[in-house]
């Protein structure tokens, strides 16, 4: 929610930026110390929150030496615009006031600061929620927290606050009074659309903002020419670039740093996170992905994921419940099913049958899985990293490959089949005779009957095995 308001601030090129933190302080300050255009951004701690006056009072040692105009932003109005934090420093500064602050009217002021004017039409203060009288809460006009003093008048004043209030906090909206009783000017600049200045407070208006943002970024995107098959169910994250002529199927999230080329198609219930997508990409229905990077052509899904570090070359397949980790694909090679493919490099034109996985951890460390070029692995294929299988090798169904496999070959390793004719009728019969009660079954040759109670000796046990051996 922060990064909304800095990214609006950093548009207007400020001398410096101080940002007061106090709940979860050290998670706020990453973020903060991270926004783009604002690198001599400095966190100011509030350690004990006695209110918004208290709060601007803590950053006054970062604006020590300051001479100029303040801008004072609440952090949890994410839609204010560049363009309306400028009007208000340009009208301040046009009118020679002292202090200038934002004003809009809403239908419903409930949790909001009132504007009090006098006959004549100028503000003569802000009277909290909780300190207003039952005339002055029916006030539609309300203070959403937006400044700009003189850095001189705010400091100053800020040391003459008081706790006189309901909740014993300093007010930052008593230093319209304060300026006032001084003989400076207060200006007041009305804003007409009041979603831009509304604040949050409650995790239903977080989810009411949330669904507001996105809304705007789809229809931005629908506007660059991209295609929403239902609008209303994709989640599209503020640094999200989407090129022109990709259709976006229902239920879609796209996260974090996003990026789909052109012409691009993804089905539905699709979940991208700091992907890269070529142009011309079809993303079958239900694919995850993250920190992926999948080429011009590809064609993924459906149910794929795609963890970090997998890239994918042009016109690459991967198919349905494959997973790919640290893998390298070149172009033309297709996994179609049911494989796992981690820590590895597999060359272009190669084909990946079904079932088969890289063995890539041992217990202690994984190990990476080399496959070259135009190779043909068989369904149901271990690879046990590390292992390297050479150009235009072929690597027979149901093998498990143990050392490397040089260029051309043809690597199996599986148990010579043996064939028993007959069993099936005498599995049969034995399980008729069972369930009749134990009875042999018509036609079934009985067992002859063992002669006399000869001991037999491991010698004749051997003779036995070797005859059986024999007769396979």
């Amino acid at each position: 929610m922060l990064a909304y308001p800095l990214a609006a601030v950093a548009a207007l090129r400020p001398a410096r930026v101080a940002v007061v933190v106090g709940h979860q302080a050290e998670a706020v300050r990453r973020v903060a110390e991270g926004a783009p255009g604002l690198p001599d951004l400095r966190a100011v701690v509030q350690p004990e929150q006695r209110g918004t006056g208290h709060a601007v009072a803590c950053a006054a040692d970062a604006f020590a030496g300051f001479a100029g105009d303040v801008l004072i932003v609440y952090g949890d109005v994410p839609r204010i615009r560049t363009a309306t934090l400028r009007r208000l420093v340009e009208a301040h500064r046009a009118a020679g006031a002292a202090l200038s602050l934002l004003t809009v009217c809403f239908a419903d002021p409930t949790g909001y600061g009132r504007i009090v004017r006098a006959p004549d039409g100028d503000v003569t203060g802000i009277v909290e929620e909780r300190d207003a009288t039952p005339a002055q809460r029916a006030i539609t006009e309300i203070n959403p927290g937006f400044y700009c003093v003189d850095a001189d008048i705010l400091f100053r004043l800020l040391g003459r606050l008081e706790p006189k209030n309901a909740q014993g906090e300093l007010y930052l909206t008593d230093l319209v009074h304060l300026t006032r009783a001084e003989g400076r000017r207060v200006l007041a600049v009305r804003v007409d659309d009041r979603t831009e200045l509304a604040g949050v407070n409650t995790r239903a208006e977080l989810a009411a903002m949330e669904a507001a943002l996105t809304r705007e970024r789809v229809e931005h995107w629908m506007a660059h020419g991209v295609t929403f098959e239902d609008p209303a169910s994709a989640w599209v994250g503020p640094d999200v670039v989407i090129g022109a002529d990709t259709v976006v199927g229902p239920n879609v999230i796209l996260r974090g740093a996003t990026r789909i080329g052109e012409g691009c198609r993804l089905d539905g219930t699709d979940h991208l996170v700091d992907t890269v997508v070529g142009n011309r990409v079809r993303i079958r229905f239900a694919c995850d992905a993250e920190g992926a990077e999948i080429g011009d052509d590809a064609i993924v899904g459906p149910f794929a994921r795609l963890r970090p570090g997998t890239v994918l070359g042009e016109r690459v397949h991967i198919g349905n419940f494959v997973e790919t980790k640290k893998a390298v694909v070149g172009a033309g090679t297709k996994a179609n099913h049911l494989t796992y493919l981690g820590d590895c490099e597999i060359g272009p034109d190669t084909n990946v049958g079904a079932g088969t996985i890289t063995c890539n951890y041992d217990g202690f460390a994984k190990h990476r899985t080399v496959v070259g070029a135009r190779v043909q692995i068989g369904s149901d294929t271990q690879l046990v990293a590390p292992v390297t299988v050479g150009d235009d090798a072929y690597v027979g169904a149901g093998t498990t490959v143990t050392a490397d496999v040089p260029d051309g070959a043809l690597v199996v390793s599986r148990a010579p089949m043996r064939f028993v004719p007959g069993w099936t009728a005498r599995r049969r019969a034995r399980a008729a005779g069972a369930k009749a009660g134990g009875a042999p079954a018509a036609g079934a040759k009985p067992k002859p009957a063992r002669k006399g109670s000869r001991k037999r000796t491991p010698r004749a046990a051997k003779s036995r095995l070797r005859a059986r051996a024999r007769r396979r």
